[in-house]
């Protein structure tokens, strides 16, 4: 039995629970000062005050690791990323700074087909590399578990490719993988004005065989103007969930479009961008426990007002945040900045960002009892910072404050 315990963490700062935090219990961490966490075999055994914990299960066979001058946190959860893809979009990020939209530059063969492109003709071998690297950069900024989404090949081979990648990258990387898959991410060149044939193809062709070789937990659909309608969108969320698939839906990014309606109606575990939510919709994500995936990088990326944060929360909703990150709309991974934005642009306390970047992001990934917290029973997913308390989080505004990550009790990352 390995055996470790943490001690002398200037402060210990976690939500608590087994299920998201939704409305004001966001705001409320537990805090212990001179902290101390025991963990036997990956696994967290008991916290408390560094005396506590010494006095309780002190032993000559425990490795001891100081967290002296650091608060430390339960692991980063980025729980919506697009991570795997070929090709960058550089020129389409500067023609929306000169004016044009995110919907135009897809009506020009931009967009989502142009890396639709890239992505077919990247190797498995190039999408694995790329891939690690940007691992890499996530793990230094303290995200141990992360959403990744296909949906830059939009057939069956490319797909298939994306998937295989996310899990080999899942079984070599210390950051857990959640795949998600997003064949439904637009409508591609083949099936232009056929978007009802390519949902067809996708609920016969496709998910059957991502579920029979388990390459995929979720099913995830882009719902909205011009892309695919709330009929088509709740046709392959349906189909999914028969076959197993639990469910997330890219919900009323662009106009409001009743997504997160929808996203009750078919209890998907998240309904993710929100940022033009009806009350209705609202109402229907309060009603059926769907966690509401917040990505305000990209309302920055792309100049967007940002999704309500306050008014969901206050409406008694789980929100998490997510970085959204992608070759597009956001090309951007800093949960740095993320947290500012939430916290300076969307008006959450530090502690309600704490939770939505922790349990929160765990439930929206339908893993809340298993990790997103530091209470026993969970898994050893902890992030040390350089200072002492998690308000330095948003007070040393964008900045990378990780000084170590553990993950399930080792130490994978220190700076």
């Amino acid at each position: 039995m390995a055996r470790t315990m943490i001690v002398h963490a200037a402060q210990l700062a976690t939500p608590i629970g087994k299920k998201a935090a939704k409305g004001k219990a966001m705001g409320e961490l537990k805090i212990i000062e001179d902290a101390a966490v025991y963990i036997e075999d990956g696994i967290i055994g008991a916290i408390g005050t560094t005396d506590e914990l010494i006095a309780a299960f002190s032993n000559p066979k425990t490795e001891m690791i100081s967290a002296e001058g650091s608060c430390i946190l339960p692991g980063f959860i980025d729980s919506h990323t697009h991570f795997i893809f070929g090709g960058y979009r550089t020129d389409e990020f500067i023609a929306r700074l000169e004016g044009k939209s995110y919907m135009d530059i897809m009506r020009m063969g931009g967009g989502i087909q142009s890396t639709v492109n890239s992505t077919r003709n990247a190797s498995l071998a190039g999408l694995i590399k790329s891939g690690k690297e940007r691992l890499d950069s996530m793990l230094m900024q303290g995200v141990t578990t992360v959403e990744g989404k296909s949906g830059y090949g939009l057939d069956y081979d490319c797909e298939m490719k994306q998937l295989q990648a996310m899990k080999r990258l899942d079984e070599s990387h210390p950051i857990d993988i959640v795949t998600t898959y997003l064949g439904a991410h637009a409508v591609p060149a083949e099936y232009k004005g056929k978007s009802e044939k390519y949902i067809e193809y996708m609920i016969k062709d496709i998910l059957p065989e991502v579920r029979k070789n388990s390459l995929a937990k979720f099913c995830d659909v882009f719902c909205e103007e011009d892309v695919f309608s709330v009929e088509e969108s709740e046709r392959l969320l349906l189909a999914a969930g028969n076959m197993g698939f639990q469910l997330k839906i890219h919900a009323d990014e662009i106009v409001s479009f009743g997504g997160a309606e929808l996203a009750g109606r078919v209890k998907c575990t998240s309904a993710d961008h929100l940022l033009m939510i009806s009350d209705d919709g609202i109402k229907s994500l309060l009603d059926n426990d769907v966690t509401a995936t917040l990505l305000p990088c990209t309302a920055f990326c792309l100049n967007k007002p940002y999704a309500p944060a306050r008014k969901l929360i206050d409406s008694g909703c789980a929100v998490a945040l997510a970085s959204d990150f992608n070759p597009g709309s956001c090309f951007a991974d800093s949960i740095p900045l993320l947290m500012a934005l939430g916290a300076i642009n969307m008006k959450m306390t530090v502690e309600e960002v704490v939770a939505a970047m922790t349990l929160n992001g765990a439930s929206a990934l339908g893993m809340a009892e298993e990790t997103g917290s530091l209470e026993i029973g969970k898994q050893a997913d902890i992030v040390f910072l350089t200072y002492d308390s998690y308000k330095f989080l948003v007070y040393n505004t964008g900045s990378n404050l990780v000084k170590k990550v553990m993950k399930a009790g080792k130490i994978v990352y220190e700076r």
